[in-house]
């Protein structure tokens, strides 16, 4: 096993760097820079640009340099000093910008990760051990609903229903008078009274997902000769259950992990923009609409490095949980 994971850290190594290479190409892709859409905003609200002050932004953040240059003067940047880059929008170091709302996009999606979980798998065992009941039927239903309705359309319809009757905006993570306001304890309060806004709207259509999934496995496993083998030789049920049938469905959930890790980062970046939520998706989007590539670069290679990370936990829990798996 120590053997595989060390092959596996090693030839992450060209997978980061030809990653790296792809995305900073996709990213200049577009035609013109951040410049030529800074231009155009200008000339949609009738200002002039200043040649000069065009020509030394250029040459500061070498765009009058060719592409590989600015992909090296990047990359060196990153590997000998830990410095992403300047963002050109936002005239600030990429780092700042990515960390300063890095926590709280981890803390939304890690908490929307457990609500999911958490609802997800009892209802799905639940659902397998009574099919066709009516407790089944209700979670079968629910699931199709949630599974069928886009997140933000959750999202506009919670906050019109929280708008009309309760006279209540559920916008952001924070009330107006602790936006800005520096941490605090009265302020952590006021964020947990927003947050479980995004975690129900971001959660419901993944918790609906998993327990239509989970149940399609569960029910597949429970139909299997070695667990009628097991009822025969007196094993208790709660036993079974979840020693046998449980465990093997849970593998496909399990290799796919590796997926979570760069949905931390990420987050839905749609609902977060209708609720106006400061994590790092809208700031990845509005990077991507204006060319910003130092700071669209810096977020791909992170997702990139996470994804990777995480694929290799999927390998290694695999073979914890399935002993059918051996790296040898």
């Amino acid at each position: 096993m120590s053997t595989y994971i060390l092959r596996r850290i090693i030839a992450t190594i060209p997978t980061l760097i030809l990653i790296s290479i792809v995305s900073f190409i996709i990213i200049q892709l577009p035609p013109g820079d951040f410049l030529t859409s800074y231009m155009a905003q200008l000339s949609q609200t009738g200002e002039t640009a200043d040649e000069a002050m065009l020509a030394a932004l250029k040459k500061r953040y070498g765009l009058d340099k060719p592409m590989y240059v600015q992909y090296f003067m990047w990359i060196r940047g990153i590997l000998l000093r830990g410095d992403f880059g300047q963002s050109f929008q936002w005239n600030r170091p990429v780092s700042d910008l990515i960390w300063e709302r890095l926590g709280l996009t981890v803390l939304v999606s890690f908490c929307t990760m457990i609500f999911t979980w958490i609802v997800a798998f009892p209802v799905g065992v639940y659902s397998a051990t009574h099919q066709y009941s009516i407790g089944d039927y209700i979670a079968t239903f629910i699931g199709f609903i949630g599974v069928a309705t886009p997140r933000f359309m959750i999202a506009l319809v919670l906050m019109w229903v929280a708008y009309a009757y309760f006279g209540q905006s559920v916008g952001g993570l924070f009330s107006p008078a602790f936006v800005d306001a520096p941490w605090s304890f009265a302020k952590f309060i006021d964020m947990l009274k927003h947050l479980w806004i995004p975690i129900i709207v971001i959660g419901m259509s993944g918790t609906a997902g998993l327990i239509r999934t989970f149940r399609a496995n569960l029910l597949d496993e429970l139909n299997k000769p070695y667990v009628d083998t097991a009822r025969a030789k007196g094993v208790p049920e709660g036993r079974l259950l979840y020693k046998y049938p449980v465990r093997v469905a849970l593998i496909p959930f399990i290799s796919t992990v590796g997926w979570s890790l760069p949905g931390l980062i990420s987050g839905e970046t749609i609902t977060s923009v209708v609720l106006s939520l400061p994590t790092t998706g809208p700031l990845l989007l509005r990077a991507l609409q204006n060319q910003d590539m130092y700071l669209a670069g810096s977020f791909v290679m992170l997702l990139s490095c996470l994804t990777v990370a995480g694929t290799l936990i999927s390998d290694i829990l695999l073979a914890a949980v399935d002993p059918r798996i051996r790296y040898d």
